[in-house]
């Protein structure tokens, strides 16, 4: 079994604004991270109104990956994600629930990569060379604190995920890599 940690925390005011690197985080089901444009409706992806949009977490042995593969060094602020992870394979976690220091998340689907982050990045190498190692949306279950090098650690029952998988499966489309 593994178990890995918070490398970074990060957020964004608005849509498109940069984002700012935080050392902890308040996490609010329904909501998102208290501060974060998802948290506050005015993300770009907010008007969808989905769950699977209320926290994103990408590995950083992704971002390693990326620089290795591609020539391209992705900052954890430029990656557009609330949580970069350590010794994580967030791949495996759609359909999961999870601990996120005191948090509870479920692992809604995989955060692939989109125009969006290239229109921000301004370099399609992000689209390239995340694809498929863009990270998860998850669904924030029980509200607390997220702090740096907090330990995420999966959880011993699935029983969320299990209803929520059994119900919600065909009614949220996939995210289809471009």
């Amino acid at each position: 079994m593994w178990e890995g940690f918070v490398r970074s925390l990060q957020i964004a005011s608005g849509e498109g604004q940069p984002m700012q690197a935080i050392e902890q985080a308040h996490a609010v089901p329904g909501r998102g991270i208290e501060g974060d444009r998802y948290h506050s409706g005015n993300g770009h992806f907010s008007k969808e109104g989905k769950k699977s949009y209320e926290i994103t977490l990408i590995e950083h042995e992704a971002l390693i990956a990326l620089k290795r593969d591609y020539g391209y060094d992705l900052l954890p602020l430029d990656a557009r994600r609330n949580i970069v992870t350590v010794g994580v394979p967030l791949n495996h976690l759609v359909w999961k629930e999870f601990y996120v220091g005191e948090v509870k998340l479920l692992g809604r689907r995989l955060c692939e990569p989109c125009f969006h982050l290239v229109k921000l990045t301004s370099n399609h190498l992000a689209l390239s060379g995340l694809l498929h190692r863009g990270g998860l949306r998850a669904q924030i279950i029980t509200e607390g604190v997220i702090n740096l090098g907090d330990p995420i650690r999966m959880s011993d029952t699935q029983y969320i995920a299990q209803a929520e998988q059994a119900t919600e499966m065909h009614k949220e489309p996939v995210e289809q890599p471009i």
